[in-house]
């Protein structure tokens, strides 16, 4: 779908990184505490001038249902922003793409510009 991997850092307008982000983590316990410490730094203003956030992408660290305490906590990070998650796809951990984007992952294309169909 496009985008820049930043890796754990905000965007670099002098570099002619876009300043709209979206954040991306997993959906175990370490990924969503990455998220809130992310969304707490730009509550507090400790990002760069003109950067927006897009939305979150979770990506699934495991097939089967979240544990509760992970499903409360997305409910939470709903309230404070759009969420996209990414199902479980066991091909993205070989580096293959999927020839059609799964259907949760629709309203993510449109997020992003890449409407709706293949992944590239």
């Amino acid at each position: 779908m496009g985008g820049i991997d930043l890796g754990c850092r905000w965007p670099d307008a002098a570099l002619g990184e876009p300043a709209a982000v979206l954040l991306v983590a997993r959906t175990n316990a370490g990924g969503l505490g990455a998220v809130g410490r992310a969304l707490n730094a730009l509550r507090e203003g400790r990002h760069p001038a003109g950067m927006r956030l897009v939305g979150l992408v979770l990506v699934a660290d495991a097939p089967g249902r979240l544990p509760l305490p992970l499903a409360r906590r997305i409910r939470v990070l709903r309230s404070i922003s759009p969420v996209h998650q990414v199902p479980w796809l066991p091909t993205l951990r070989l580096g293959i793409h999927p020839r059609q984007v799964p259907k949760e992952l629709l309203g993510l294309a449109d997020a992003v510009g890449a409407g709706s169909g293949s992944t590239r």
